[in-house]
């Protein structure tokens, strides 16, 4: 009988130990479950962020779904769904375009589900709770004032010297701010002459590139060079919005021997401080970046997310800028950081963000 006994309470102990182990495997989910659906996982910087906000948010003691779509809408608004029907809590979206989630936001908020857009802002609905994001605008400004100061505008410098502009995604709303914020400095050097635009081609219409990926902006910049570059007219600079343009542009003008001497790189500049990038920063060849620390944006939308799970009210220092077309969206704008090879120790590995082994 005692040895019946001993054996019970051993299965009994067991069982328990396995849902324990059981719970802790998923992240213990004590306080919510969070899903997180991020765009790609074909960019360096929404792995770091997916990564960051799982981290954080599991610290917390919340469960979390986190799901990458790979730049395809409609396995983005399927995840989604998915997350809906397991029972998420709250929804923290980086969307891919932020005109196609209006249908599956409005069955979140059928199931009471808040939903946080992450720095690409959601368009279109209604059902948007907050913005975590950065000053999209001052990134456009830092970009366009990097060349100003690097072509000696800001000197007098009167050239004329001769420029292209590359745009983001057309359904990202980000990209209309930071193309907006680089033209607000550069248009008066356009309109003097200053600075010429040899194919003409400027505005969004234009100028955008879909998806942000390189190969496209890739081949873009070889059509211009070919087209309007030809006859010996040399590119003085590239407004580029993001690090993965930059690289594909790099790559197109070195391809007609830029980078020589006698024939210059054009400045560069770029967005996200994404590793390839900083490497050619330091080597010389993409002339700079505008950080944006990942850690601090996941750590916004982590605490707008403990507010509404814990019925307050998370930090917002803008209430104005962002109006998705049905309702201005309560935001919060994170400062970034303009880099070059000048400050890319001081910023980025200063701050932890990389380390000098990783710039090697």
């Amino acid at each position: 009988m005692l040895k019946k006994s001993v054996i019970l309470i051993m299965m009994v102990l067991l069982s328990a130990g396995l849902v324990f182990a059981e719970g802790q495997k998923d992240g213990s989910g004590d306080q919510g479950y969070i899903g997180v659906a991020m765009p790609t996982q074909s960019s360096q910087r929404w792995i770091q962020d997916g990564g960051n906000m799982k981290e954080q948010l599991e610290a917390l003691g919340y469960k979390v779904d986190l799901q990458y779509a790979e730049d395809i809408v409609e396995n983005q608004v399927s995840q989604l769904e998915n997350m809906i029907t397991k029972g998420v809590d709250v929804m923290v979206i980086a969307s891919i375009d932020g005109e196609a989630l209006s249908n599956v936001l409005a069955m979140a908020a059928d199931n009471d589900i808040p939903v946080i857009a992450y720095d690409r802002l959601i368009r279109g609905t209604p059902n948007l709770t907050y913005y975590a994001t950065f000053d999209n605008f001052k990134v456009g400004v830092q970009q366009g004032a990097y060349i100003e100061m690097a072509l000696g505008l800001d000197k007098g410098e009167k050239g004329p010297f001769n420029i292209e502009l590359f745009g983001g995604s057309p359904d990202d709303n980000n990209a209309y701010f930071f193309y907006d914020g680089a033209m607000s400095v550069l248009q008066p050097y356009i309109d003097s002459g200053v600075l010429v635009i040899q194919s003409g081609q400027t505005g969004m219409d234009k100028v955008a590139t879909l998806r942000w990926d390189g190969a496209t902006a890739q081949a873009r910049m070889d059509n211009l060079l070919t087209a309007y570059y030809a006859d010996g007219e040399m590119l003085d600079a590239i407004l580029s919005p993001y690090d993965g343009i930059s690289i594909g542009v790099l790559s197109s003008v070195k391809n007609i021997g830029y980078g020589t001497p006698g024939q210059p790189l054009p400045v560069i500049t770029g967005q996200d401080a994404e590793l390839p990038s900083v490497k050619s920063i330091i080597a010389g060849e993409q002339t700079h970046t505008v950080f944006k620390d990942t850690r601090e944006l996941a750590r916004v939308a982590v605490g707008m997310v403990e507010a509404i799970l814990k019925g307050g009210e998370p930090e917002i220092n803008d209430n104005k800028t962002y109006d998705n077309g049905v309702k201005v969206v309560p935001s919060y704008l994170l400062e970034p950081v303009s880099v070059d090879v000048t400050n890319y120790e001081e910023v980025l590995v200063g701050s932890g963000y990389y380390t000098a082994d990783q710039l090697k």
